[in-house]
């Protein structure tokens, strides 16, 4: 197959290519990320330019490739390197315990995925509050494939790109009711919409100006913020406070005990920086945490309200 771009690069620290862009995927049936057979991780995404689909492959221990196509692959492919973490520098990490230490030795190739794309990362964040992972996942998958756009390229299956701001804004209301979405969550998403571009400004700010701007909008919070910044800053220290699972997941994780939120902040002083790493680190490790005989977030049906 032959690209209209691409690029090769050599990174300047290891780089695991899986492992740092699988917190792009959202679910197993995300229109827009395909793994396949020999191993290379397709995406689509949206840039200034337009919509493109890219192809990144590992092509051994020290390089990686980029293709691309269609009319925003160029500046798309040019961001491969950001993507892939090429920013991240966890040389102030001290992982201070033999757990995080052995995690952190075993994963060396586990770098913060940075895709400067605001917007694109916090409609999903929107469709995951207050729900069961796999409930927002369905929604996002209906979703995308409803108003998104057909990736261009040559893909390996089927895939659609993220629906535009644009798209996004114009969804019926009844079309948010039968993907599952409450009208909170969509509401959040339609006035988003509205203020993408200004949204987008977040990528060059500092880490707290970001979160001002994006909390500023009605219905994001700070749980919201760090799953943006996790993925379009790759901000290694953006801890998902407010999540429903994370302090009892860290707390028994590193401490043997539930944790709330306000103690969960305090234990992870010593990591300040790269508490995120903290937790990714633990995940890639397969670290389990609080045993699961305490109640789950039931699955609300929004369909049916």
């Amino acid at each position: 197959m032959i690209a209209e771009h691409e690029l090769t690069w050599r990174p300047r620290h290891p780089t695991d290519l899986r492992q740092t862009l699988g917190v792009l995927r959202r679910g197993p049936a995300d229109p827009t990320f395909k793994l396949d057979a020999a191993g290379a991780a397709w995406r689509t995404t949206r840039t200034a330019d337009g919509v493109a689909t890219l192809r990144f492959e590992q092509r051994g221990p020290d390089e990686l490739r980029c293709s691309g196509w269609g009319p925003g692959a160029a500046a798309a492919v040019a961001q491969a390197p950001s993507v892939l973490g090429e920013h991240d520098d966890p040389s102030g990490f001290d992982p201070g315990i033999r757990l995080l230490d052995d995690a952190h030795r075993r994963n060396p190739g586990m770098r913060m995925a940075r895709t400067g794309a605001v917007f694109e990362a916090l409609v999903p964040a929107i469709l995951e509050q207050k729900v069961i992972t796999p409930q927002a996942h369905e929604s996002w998958r209906r979703l995308v494939w409803m108003f998104g756009e057909p990736a261009p390229g040559p893909t390996p299956r089927r895939m659609q790109v993220t629906p535009s701001p644009e798209a996004w804004a114009s969804i019926p209301t009844w079309e948010w009711h039968r993907a599952g979405v409450d009208p909170r969550r969509a509401r959040t998403v339609v006035n988003a919409a509205r203020y993408a571009a200004r949204l987008e400004e977040a990528a060059g700010m500092s880490p707290a100006d970001a979160t001002a701007r994006l909390t500023l909008m009605p219905g994001v919070g700070a749980w919201t913020a760090a799953e943006v910044a996790q993925r379009a800053f790759g901000d290694p220290d953006a801890l998902s406070v407010g999540d429903y699972h994370l302090s009892n997941y860290l707390g028994h994780a590193l401490w043997g005990r539930d944790m709330t939120d306000g103690e969960m902040l305090e234990a992870m002083t010593p990591w300040a920086g790269h508490r995120y790493r903290v937790v990714r680190l633990l995940e890639a490790a397969g670290v389990r945490g609080r045993p699961r005989r305490g109640p789950r977030m039931p699955f609300v049906d929004h369909r049916a309200i």
